[in-house]
């Protein structure tokens, strides 16, 4: 009875730890992902680099494919990046996310992220880009359905 009432305690104080130390842990790491202007609006990635954003449809209940399109300094478009991302509800963090997905590229140098929304609210996604294996940006962007 006595190891029943102890392990009980170190349950409800693991409980406690992840209600309460994690969400604060994952809010810190938020603040560090810059707002991006509306789609189609140019974002600047260093000196060398810029990025468009786009959905194929308004983003609803289902999945909405997020494009991206780099471009060097000369705006020659450029595929040398590695883009993941991360969707979910700012309001449940942890419980719709989607984890950090590679971007795939298509046949036209385009990056691509299916982003599944599966209940109204607002939604973000948040951007990492690579270049030779290190963050070079770190975006976010919201949408609400």
């Amino acid at each position: 009875m006595k190891s029943q009432k102890s392990l009980y305690w170190v349950m409800a104080a693991a409980i406690f730890f992840c209600l309460a130390v994690i969400p604060q842990t994952a809010l810190s790491e938020e603040e560090k992902f810059e707002p991006l202007p509306g789609e189609g609006k140019k974002c600047q990635i260093g000196e060398d680099y810029s990025f468009k954003y786009s959905f194929d449809k308004k983003p609803q209940l289902g999945t909405a494919i997020l494009k991206i399109e780099v471009f060097d300094k000369d705006g020659k478009k450029d595929t040398s990046l590695k883009i993941t991302g991360d969707s979910g509800m700012p309001s449940m963090r942890g419980h719709h996310d989607s984890g950090m997905i590679k971007f795939k590229l298509n046949k036209n140098g385009d990056y691509l992220l299916p982003v599944n929304v599966v209940m109204p609210g607002e939604w973000d996604v948040r951007l990492i880009f690579e270049k030779d294996g290190k963050p070079v940006y770190k975006g976010s962007l919201n949408f609400n359905v």
